[in-house]
């Protein structure tokens, strides 16, 4: 089953084929600037598309064109225009309602989430591969936390992200340098899981969603949530927490199926039930 959920004029595209959804951001004239408010709300939309649709059971994010984003858009903080325009306290407000919406509605997503980062991926563009669960990248990928080169901060989440993912020490050289780190050097630090010839990209990150997609669904969801709570909840919290969602699992049609599929000898049918 392949189905195209959104028109190609759309500045992001939504495909799903089976259980996996591939959201493309399409407007590689402008480098894929996630700031620009249209860009913004359809990539909010398909988020909240993907996350109340039961039969999503991953999620791909990648760029179309050479560059998955380049973040901020120069030319609106030239002109003062979009999220840009206005005194702090609109500029806050623009900031709240629009790209940190977006960065909580990808970090929430209960489905797991993979970054597959075809090309240049800055400031908030960087931001929101760290917003996914899993990054993979191509050879061609580049990431920077670059804010502090056009004098400004990482407003979308990525000071919280980064330091978790790189370690303090990297994510401060990153951020304080604002310097672009290579797909090689990313995957040195642990910023991406596996890098690949640019060709085999989207396969790559396809086959690990259908790896994810192939296990029982509120299983992974429940996962995913406790792996959430695990950076920040103590370790008796967490196990409490683990307790209960283990009880819950335990109730669900996926998890008799599994142990019958096993005694069977045959591959589980699962539903997410």
């Amino acid at each position: 089953m392949s189905r195209v959920c959104a028109p190609m004029t759309e500045p992001v595209r939504y495909e799903q084929s089976d259980h996996v959804v591939t959201l493309t951001l399409d407007r590689p004239a402008t480098r894929n600037a996630l700031t620009d408010s249209d860009m913004v709300d359809a990539l909010a939309r398909a988020c909240e598309r993907a996350g109340t649709d039961r039969t999503v059971r991953a999620v791909i994010v990648t760029g179309a064109g050479a560059s998955f984003s380049s973040g901020g858009n120069l030319k609106h903080m030239r002109d003062r225009e979009g999220i840009f325009a206005g005194d702090a306290a609109q500029v806050r407000d623009a900031y709240r309602v629009g790209i940190q919406r977006l960065a909580k509605l990808l970090f929430e997503l209960e489905v797991p989430t993979i970054a597959a980062v075809n090309g240049a991926a800055y400031g908030a563009g960087c931001d929101t591969t760290l917003a996914c669960d899993i990054r993979i990248a191509s050879e061609t990928a580049v990431f920077a936390e670059n804010f502090v080169k056009v004098g400004l901060i990482s407003g979308d989440g990525g000071s919280w992200l980064l330091p978790r993912i790189v370690g303090l020490s990297r994510a401060c050289e990153m951020a304080f340098t604002g310097d672009p780190v290579d797909a090689a050097t990313a995957l040195q630090w642990g910023l991406v899981s596996k890098v690949v010839p640019a060709g085999e990209l989207l396969a790559e990150a396809r086959r690990i969603a259908a790896r994810i997609a192939a296990n029982a669904p509120v299983a992974v969801r429940m996962t995913k949530r406790l792996i959430r709570e695990a950076q920040h909840a103590r370790f008796d919290s967490l196990l409490e927490l683990a307790a209960s969602l283990q009880g819950a699992c335990h109730q669900t049609r996926d998890h008799r199926e599994a142990v019958q599929a096993f005694f069977d000898k045959r591959p589980p049918r699962f539903t997410g039930e």
